[in-house]
């Protein structure tokens, strides 16, 4: 995986998950309002630590890792 300029990983922030540089706001997070139908917009209002660059970063993230290994899904 190539190394994000906005995502970083650390034991001593929010137990070592993704987050967007410099705050705790992780990548899940991002992803999981995403998918909840909030808008990019939305989400910088709330969170203003959020660049559009960022969450798009968030998504580049967590599409990069679900195309790393096949994952058995139960149906």
């Amino acid at each position: 995986m190539e190394k994000s300029e906005w995502i970083t990983a650390d034991p001593q922030v929010m137990t070592g998950m993704p987050c967007i540089r410099g705050t705790r706001i992780t990548a899940a997070n991002i992803v999981r309002q995403i998918a909840a139908g909030r808008s990019v917009e939305a989400l910088c209002q709330d969170y203003p630590a959020l660049t559009p660059e960022a969450i798009r970063a968030a998504l580049e993230f967590a599409a990069e890792l679900s195309s790393q290994e096949t994952y058995e899904i139960a149906s």
